[in-house]
């Protein structure tokens, strides 16, 4: 199938995914917002302390707290949700969390004091985290493989939305005074979840899950809601039989779908690999891009063009997931992950060794700034997106909530030690090491793209089946894109693999039997 053909025969499954995907906004959005309010000198007058220059600044451990408790509901949603989506569906488990995202808005708006915020950011980590799970495993489950790395690295696309969103909030509100200033951005995002229930009410439910609970007759109903009846090449029956294959195949390797499934057998190579890419967002210094507005302040910059740089830094982060897009398609998503570490590693050592410049020319500065802005584009056009493929596509269609509920508690415990590193490295009351923090943070993206070269495999072009078959038969992460691989039919697993470089007498092959429907 070409990817014209996907985007004909399933336009409604685009246009559902993307709808869906849109919770995420409301993340990416609050993400930017706490960081920004950092700077914002209203908010840091109303809840900071008073520094020997007269400045006003949140102290380190507060910034971090602050970040961390999103962070911490997140991990908590995470695992409920893994729970919930699988007993209820994905529809209804987002409709629920949707509703308890207005109340908790409340808290933030009304907030009178930093605890105050910090609990009301533990219960909106909550339900971001089921944001986070059930967006990715519909774009995944909803759409064919022309599609997925597309549908799936939207995800990342209606973060930098959000963030875009509430940088522009932001510089709106950089002079203004009182305690409008920072609790009318909180009372933004009110504007959501009205809308998205309503969305989510008329979605239709993932075949996929459909499928696993036995219920073939609606998965075959969801799955003509999300296609073009008219083309005369789909078979609708074949598709849904062809689930089922795929998930009896899974259920007779692992008889067990807890999370401990996940740690067993080829699995674990499985959770290693997602749970590393998620990681890697943080490891690489992704986090600092939530920090820049402050880190442009300590840099040098005032505070109205800190805010002016953050809000052209995510608008290159926008125009950074866009040009995935045609990426991704020609190198793949091995390729992206590796040459975007590079990247990204050139990028911090250039704007530590400007920031050590400035301190005798202030005119660089602005270099240290558009070192971040490059950095942030080199970022979304590889490892940001990707990682939503990837994680995707790399986790069983048995195990996929569970797997992506881990790896992503992966990412936001990496996120909890960033934070705490991050706000200690460029708090002036603390490390203060200022631009200084690209050295460590390109030493750590080294060690990211070391085990990147030796570990991540290239699933470009590859059917759940044929990622089953490579990875029960342990082909290396750098040999899976030169595998050759012959997939099932609909009642049976006939798979057999070759390395397109190996003679044609070193083929290994095996047979299963299974019984599909």
């Amino acid at each position: 199938m070409t990817l014209w053909q996907g985007l004909k025969l399933y336009r409604k499954a685009v246009a559902w995914s993307a709808a869906i995907s849109m919770c995420l906004v409301m993340e990416g959005f609050d993400l930017v917002l706490i960081s920004g309010l950092y700077g914002q000198p209203a908010f840091a007058r109303r809840f900071g302390d008073l520094q020997r220059d007269g400045s006003y600044q949140l102290s380190a451990p507060w910034q971090a707290g602050l970040n961390n408790s999103a962070l911490c509901g997140e991990i908590l949603g995470l695992m409920l949700v893994g729970l919930i989506a699988e007993r209820i569906g994905y529809r209804k488990t987002l409709m629920l969390a949707l509703v308890l995202l207005a109340g908790f808005i409340f808290i933030l708006f009304f907030a009178q004091s930093l605890p105050m915020l910090a609990a009301g950011e533990v219960l909106c980590g909550i339900v971001w985290g089921a944001f986070q799970t059930l967006t990715t495993s519909y774009a995944a489950e909803v759409c064919p493989i022309v599609l997925r790395a597309y549908l799936t690295t939207y995800v990342n696309l209606c973060w930098v939305m959000g963030q875009f969103i509430a940088s522009g909030v932001l510089k709106a509100m950089a002079d203004k005074g009182g305690s409008l200033a920072y609790r009318l951005p909180f009372a933004l995002q009110w504007v959501w979840p009205a809308p998205l229930i309503l969305i989510m009410a008329l979605a239709p439910e993932s075949p996929w899950w459909l499928v696993r609970k036995n219920r073939q007759a609606e998965a075959e109903r969801s799955l003509l809601r999300l296609t073009t009846r008219s083309d005369p090449n789909f078979d609708v029956n074949q598709t849904v039989s062809m689930m089922a294959c795929t998930t009896a195949i899974e259920r007779e390797k692992e008889a067990a779908s807890s999370y401990s499934a996940c740690f067993r057998g080829t699995n674990l190579r499985r959770t290693e690999i997602c749970c590393m890419v998620w990681a890697i967002q943080i490891l690489c210094g992704g986090y600092m891009m939530g920090f820049s507005t402050y880190f442009y302040e300590q840099a040098g910059l005032d505070p109205s063009n800190a805010f002016s740089m953050t809000l052209i830094q995510t608008a290159m982060g926008f125009v950074g997931t866009i040009l995935s897009w045609f990426l991704i398609n020609w190198f793949g998503r091995r390729t992206l992950y590796v040459w975007g570490q590079v990247g990204m590693i050139v990028c911090l050592m250039l704007g530590a060794l400007l920031g050590l410049a400035s301190k005798n020319h202030p005119g660089l500065n602005w270099g240290v700034g558009s070192t971040l802005m490059i950095y942030t584009l080199v970022y979304d056009a590889s490892i940001g997106p990707v990682c939503y493929s990837l994680v995707a596509e790399l986790s069983s269609t048995l195990l996929r909530n569970k797997t992506i509920v881990l790896a992503r508690n992966v990412y936001n415990v990496s996120g909890i030690v960033a934070n705490v590193l991050i706000t200690r490295q460029l708090n002036p009351s603390a490390w203060n090491w200022g631009t200084s923090t690209g050295f460590f943070w390109s030493g750590s993206c080294l060690l990211c793209l070391i085990w990147t070269y030796f570990r991540l495999p290239e699933p470009k072009g590859r059917s759940f089946a044929e990622l089953d078959i490579l990875f029960e038969n342990n082909v290396t992460a750098r040999k899976f894109a030169t595998t050759t691989v012959d997939a099932f039919d609909t009642s049976t697993w006939r798979g057999s693999y070759h390395k397109a470089d190996e003679p044609k007498q070193s083929t290994v092959h095996f047979e299963r039997q299974v019984k599909c429907m």
